[in-house]
């Protein structure tokens, strides 16, 4: 048996991790060969669970690109001209090269007509190996600022499948990591909780799925339905849920110590065996797709495009709520804030699996179609099968194929990351790049001031260029209305989403939770911001879960020199509020509320 069951999530803080490692664990006690491999890779969480015995590192680097030998160099310009990703520009008759903007394609070594660009090893992470009691354990975890890279080590880490019932814990969200993880295995395993902050996210996932050719199913985690919203859509999809993990603080209360729920909470060892066994039956099924209703563009739409990778120095004071992980509060919080500063110029530029809109409610304006790069595809008329393009394309991205009984080539959309190499390199121009259609933007009115934002495509790359697009926007609407502060709604993790979100930012406020999964991603997001020269602050929510934890979470402030902001309770109003479409200091005046006042007001102190 060989199987690779993917569990993914729309949304982080779902329970993803949570399920991953109690399944792997009950599959292992049940005798079958488990190898569990964390895709998660910019912030791995596993290993804090399984508590593998690490007996390798293996440094991961990729060729690429790493600067120019001005001796050789005749500034011809052809490596810009080349490059799709503004990594190189000519400015004053010399060449600059921008590494954290290279995607290691490889298409100014291949115009060069001089031979001097330079290229080495790059180090993009590296993968850890072990053995958790008879689990097989890999992860991956991303270089610091590396965050473009991340699909490139997913791809070398899933390498490490092999024969028995491999569990890939996958990224959240819909962009390049998660469907590269999700490719090629034979289930998606969705994850969901039945708030709207988890619907909405949910349907974002099953279109990704569907559009790859998977047909998913899904496990509701903290089932405590408010409502029928969840099943409503899962029966008008004709999704299945396989399973509910029922909403318990025991729970909670275990994960938050790293401590795996089969092993320390007796009954729900038959929830999991149940779970588990369900899992490799549908992974063994062969499952019909129900294909999506496909969207077309709206006529008079504009097409945008945005090649800047980084944003400029922004016209506002830009306070950015950050989260290691998703799921700790981040866009509750920021909403509150929203509510509380009332007149503030708005952005949410969590655009793989936006939820702010939910809470504000805003009036679309304006809005827009985005291009973040380009999209290739092989005219099979054209094409002499000559296998240059496969040769030269360093994303796998190239494969063959029949047509009309000869053999040519075409592209895996999926793989593609628009480098234009292929084009360059085909003798009878057979290869075509076009302007790709990544995701829409939009300018709204909320009752709490504008608001950019915005929704990246399905299954769609350059979520930092669209995130780059959504802060300049809100420059132009804050500029309209005089606005001089702005809080940003940041993306979850470390990747590039994040890294497009705090460029030009004036304070970062992480919100975080006291269990060993928040403070580990709290460390690792803490080391993206103190790279980036941004001041932190700190904010633990739920911290009545663990107060060691807590405490824990106080001391790493103050050896890091962030500011520790303060502390949330646990309060299911939060999600009574997310139910009504307000944020919580909207729907009660009791002690939740107050203690968000308190930290907005030191956070305006810090930033603004």
């Amino acid at each position: 048996m060989n199987l690779k069951i993917a569990i993914s999530s729309g949304k982080g803080g779902t329970g993803k991790t949570f399920l991953s490692t109690n399944i792997a664990r009950t599959l292992a006690h049940n005798n079958y060969a488990v190898r569990y491999l964390d895709c998660d890779v910019e912030e791995p969480n596993g290993h804090l669970f399984l508590k593998p015995d690490i007996t390798s590192r293996k440094k991961v680097t990729i060729l690429s690109p790493m600067g120019i030998d001005n001796e050789k160099c005749t500034v011809c310009g052809k490596c810009a001209d080349a490059c799709h990703y503004n990594a190189i520009a000519i400015v004053n008759k010399k060449v600059l090269f921008f590494q954290n903007l290279c995607h290691t394609c490889g298409a100014c070594t291949i115009v060069c007509p001089e031979d001097a660009v330079i290229e080495r090893e790059r180090e993009i992470g590296e993968i850890l190996q072990g053995k958790s009691g008879n689990i097989e354990f890999h992860y991956a975890l991303l270089k610091t600022a590396e965050g473009g890279m991340s699909p490139r080590l997913i791809k070398k880490l899933k390498k490490y499948a092999n024969e028995g019932i491999n569990i890939l814990d996958s990224p959240p969200g819909t962009a390049c990591s998660a469907v590269e993880t999700i490719t090629n295995t034979d289930l998606a395993v969705l994850v969901t909780d039945p708030t709207p902050f988890g619907i909405n996210d949910l349907k974002l996932s099953v279109d990704m799925c569907r559009e790859m050719g998977q047909e998913p199913v899904i496990i509701v985690n903290r089932a405590d339905y408010m409502n029928e919203d969840l099943k409503t859509y899962c029966e008008k999809q004709e999704l299945e849920i396989i399973g509910e993990i029922p909403d318990d603080r025991k729970i909670a209360e275990c994960y938050s110590e790293g401590d795996l729920v089969v092993d320390h909470l007796s009954e729900y060892q038959s929830i999991f065996e149940e779970i588990s066994q369900t899992i490799i039956s549908k992974a063994q099924e062969k499952r019909e797709v129900k294909k999506r209703p496909s969207v077309a563009a709206e006529s008079g739409q504009s097409l945008e495009h945005e090649h800047e990778s980084q944003t400029k120095k922004s016209l506002t004071k830009e306070l950015v709520v950050l989260s290691g992980k998703g799921g700790t509060g981040k866009t509750s919080l920021a909403a509150c804030f929203c509510a509380l500063e009332k007149n503030i110029a708005i952005a949410d530029c969590d655009v793989d699996a936006a939820d702010l809109h939910l809470i504000l409610q805003p009036e679309i304006k304006e809005k827009g179609l985005f291009s973040g790069g380009d999209t290739a595809r092989i005219d099979p008329e054209k094409c002499t099968g000559c296998g240059e393009c496969f040769e030269q394309c360093r994303f796998d991205a190239i494969q063959e194929t029949k047509y009309k009984g000869t053999t040519v080539y075409s592209i895996d959309e999926f793989s593609c990351e628009g480098c234009g190499v292929c084009c360059l390199v085909c003798p009878v121009d057979a290869t075509i790049c076009e302007p790709a259609i990544n995701g829409e933007w939009y300018i709204s009115s909320t009752r709490f001031g504008p608001m950019s934002h915005a929704k990246l495509g399905v299954a769609e790359e350059n979520s930092g260029r669209l995130v780059t697009l959504v802060k300049n926007k809100k420059d132009v609407i804050a500029g309209e209305k005089n606005y001089k502060n702005a809080i940003i709604d940041g993306s979850p993790g470390t990747g590039c989403p994040v890294i497009a979100s705090i460029t030009g930012a004036d304070y970062t406020m992480i919100v975080t939770e006291p269990t060993v999964s928040g403070i580990h991603d709290l460390k690792r997001i803490l080391d993206v911001a103190n790279f980036f020269q941004i001041k932190s602050g700190i904010v633990v929510n739920k911290y009545d879960l663990n107060q060691n934890k807590t405490e824990e979470i106080k001391k790493i402030a103050q050896e890091t020199g962030a500011t520790f902001l303060g502390t949330i309770p646990y309060d299911k109003r939060v999600t009574e509020a997310q139910v009504k479409g307000l944020s919580v200091v909207e729907y009660t005046d009791g002690e939740i509320s107050e203690k968000i006042k308190q930290i907005w007001e030191k956070a305006k102190e810090q930033c603004f």
